[in-house]
């Protein structure tokens, strides 16, 4: 695996969450920026979004947020970044952010989150991409996810190997290291079915 240098960072635009949430936000932030790394996100100020962007910058990092003009138009985009694009469509915010990345962190969110997470997931699963992707199980936030894979995999819809496309972590001072060593996933293609 290349150098992680680029960290895309999905999560929630609420503003209406346990600080546990909003803690890891600003933490993750904190360790992106003093690490060197340049966070990619969705460009928005609200929730936990801006709290990670604001952080990184804090600490000396840089940022690229990546908004649609539909949500831009709302005036929820930072405007303090080090780069902020504006473009057409989610679907070409999401691929931006996949180009634009060396790697990804999903912290808790919504159903966006959701939408960007099984997205990269899937593109791995097909082999769009072998980049690292972390899940950030903050305060158990993301056990019934694990769960629902685990689900998927006894009923035959999922294999095993899918259980290797992402590395499941408790705390935030575990993602950088995360990043750094999770191996690329074992998906033989004789055995993938589509």
């Amino acid at each position: 695996m290349k150098d992680v240098f680029s960290v895309c960072v999905y999560c929630g635009s609420s503003s209406r969450v346990s600080d546990t949430y909003k803690d890891a936000a600003h933490q993750l932030g904190t360790l992106l920026g003093q690490n060197g790394h340049q966070l990619v996100y969705g460009g928005g100020r609200v929730g936990l979004m801006g709290i990670v962007a604001d952080a990184t910058l804090a600490a000396g990092g840089s940022v690229v947020g990546i908004i649609p003009e539909h949500i831009q138009v709302l005036e929820v985009e930072h405007t303090g970044l080090t780069e902020l694009l504006v473009v057409d469509s989610m679907h070409t915010r999401k691929r931006m952010m996949v180009d634009r990345s060396d790697a990804f962190v999903v912290l808790p969110g919504g159903l966006g989150t959701l939408d960007e997470t099984f997205e990269i997931l899937t593109w791995k699963q097909l082999r769009l991409h072998d980049k690292p992707i972390v899940v950030a199980n903050v305060d158990g936030y993301w056990t019934a996810l694990e769960e629902l894979l685990d689900h998927m995999i006894a009923q035959g819809f999922a294999q095993p190997a899918h259980r290797k496309l992402f590395t499941v972590v408790d705390r935030i001072e575990d993602v950088l290291p995360a990043l750094s060593a999770e191996p690329e996933p074992v998906i033989s293609p004789d055995t993938k079915w589509l």
